[in-house]
């Protein structure tokens, strides 16, 4: 049971959905707070003004009209000590994570939202509108973080945060997960957007060119030198700087780089020191803890780097976001109107992807170009020569039978059947089944209704409802 808070608070919930809207106050007041309810933003504008006491704010995304969740987001953190605001939406994507945290949200939630992670949801906010502290924001531009996986939607999050600041940032992972990707979405969605983004890959250029590549060079300052170059620091001025690789920037470059990282000061080959005002991104797949363990990269560069870690998850901890990515691969190849058959998807779901995203982009590209006819089947993926470990190659491997045809026929056939087991371990009481998966009682009405379900199909022996005197019941 909830431990009720000494001190109740004033909760405005802004959803256009009656249904939902309720179901999220009656959570809110089991948890010993007031709901505030608004249907609409123009409604939440106005009750926010009119009531000082609203200390947090869970706000729809989708709305009728013209005040949709990120206008009126944009609009509440405007004001003078706004509220925390938490968005919650059934339609999360890439784009409106990291807008919304850069707007200013204090989380971006998928709904259905459990009861527990409302619960941690409202104390955190509480505690932010108890510090004083808010934050200003503008809009964000387009992002090309494709994913709504639980690992993905953090990565998202971070960058909508970190998009604005000038605090250098460090991104890890595997070969192919999207490391650059990550880097042009952090500077497309900050305030350095309109300036240059330069990219250098440390590994892909020769020791000794690669002072001259990152800080520039004078006319005749060595052989072959025969006009001035800025360098990639002052061609970024201004703008983002991305190092790519830089785990594997030799040792004489990295004591300078990081000079240039504390003073903000490159000094061209044979010239004199320029001041330069970039944003710094650096990426590696290597394991730099480890590098400075074993002196292959100095100590205090990895301190300087490592500001704003960032992650990003191998596929294989992505199995959600695989058949999306795979779909914008496909619309992306320019082949026409081909789309992916069921036993081609259920081969992406298999695989291991030990090359990440970026091998499932050339698979799909590939399957794009050779497959002959509108639909893409297992076989033009080329994927039979690798299997997973411990599954024999060329083997059938047998697939839960809800992952056939569609996702969305296959996301809808796992909740019916999640739904029929959780009113038979209830014995048929709703109310107790909506409470074990998490979800508000009138979304499990409305999935029941949904998907057609009946006492009969759900429980052989429901509970009967406990009915009070005037002949209603309680459920």
């Amino acid at each position: 049971m909830d431990r009720l808070p000494a001190d109740p608070a004033r909760i405005l919930i802004v959803d256009d959905d009656p249904a939902l809207r309720e179901g999220l106050a009656e959570t809110v007041g089991d948890l010993g707070h007031t709901p505030v309810l608004a249907a609409s933003g123009a409604e939440a504008l106005a009750r926010v003004a009119a009531d000082p006491g609203i200390a947090a704010v869970l706000l729809d995304l989708r709305m009728p009209g013209d005040l949709d969740g990120m206008a009126v987001l944009q609009r509440l953190r405007a004001g003078p000590l706004p509220p925390p605001v938490a968005v919650l939406t059934a339609y999360a994507s890439a784009e409106n994570t990291i807008e919304a945290m850069r707007l200013g949200a204090y989380d971006h939630l998928t709904k259905p939202v459990g009861r527990a992670e409302l619960a941690g949801l409202i104390g955190g906010m509480l505690a932010l509108s108890a510090s004083g502290v808010a934050d200003a924001a503008v809009p964000a531009a387009p992002s090309s973080l494709i994913g709504s996986s639980e690992a993905m939607r953090r990565v998202q999050k971070a960058v909508g945060l970190a998009a604005d600041s000038d605090a250098t940032v460090l991104l890890q992972g595997e070969t192919g997960t999207g490391k650059e990707v990550a880097a042009r979405t952090l500077h497309a969605h900050g305030r350095r957007r309109n300036r240059p983004f330069v990219p250098v890959n440390c590994a892909a250029i020769p020791a000794d060119l690669l002072e001259s590549e990152l800080f520039g060079h004078l006319r005749g300052a060595f052989t072959g030198a025969i006009q001035d170059r800025p360098g990639a620091f002052r061609e970024a001025d201004g703008g983002t700087l991305f190092l790519d690789e830089i785990g594997d920037m030799p040792p004489s470059m990295q004591a300078k780089i990081l000079r240039a990282l504390q003073e903000r000061v490159v000094t061209p080959v044979g010239g004199r020191p320029a001041p330069v005002n970039v944003r710094v991104v650096a990426a590696t797949h290597r394991d730099l803890p480890r590098l400075v363990a074993e002196g292959g990269f100095r100590q205090d560069l990895f301190y300087r780097l490592n500001v704003v870690p960032i992650t990003l998850p191998p596929l294989r901890e992505r199995l959600a976001d695989i058949l999306a990515l795979a779909e914008h691969f496909l619309c992306a190849s320019g082949a026409g109107p081909k789309r992916l058959g069921a036993e081609a998807a259920a081969a992406l779901m298999r695989h291991p992807w030990p090359g990440n995203v970026r091998e499932l982009r050339n698979v799909i590209e590939r399957a794009a170009v050779l497959a002959r006819g509108a639909v893409i089947g297992a076989s033009d993926l080329g994927l039979s020569g690798l299997a997973l470990p411990g599954e024999v190659p060329g083997s059938d491997t047998v697939l839960p039978a809800w992952l056939d045809g569609d996702l969305p026929g296959a996301v809808a056939r796992l909740e019916a059947a999640m739904i029929r087991r959780a009113l038979r371990e209830s014995g048929g009481n709703r109310a107790r089944a909506a409470k074990s998966l998490g979800i508000q009682r009138q979304l499990l009405y409305a999935k029941i209704e949904r998907y057609g379900l009946r006492d009969g199909e759900v429980s052989e022996n429901p509970t009967e409802d406990v009915a009070n005197p005037d002949g209603r019941s309680f459920l």
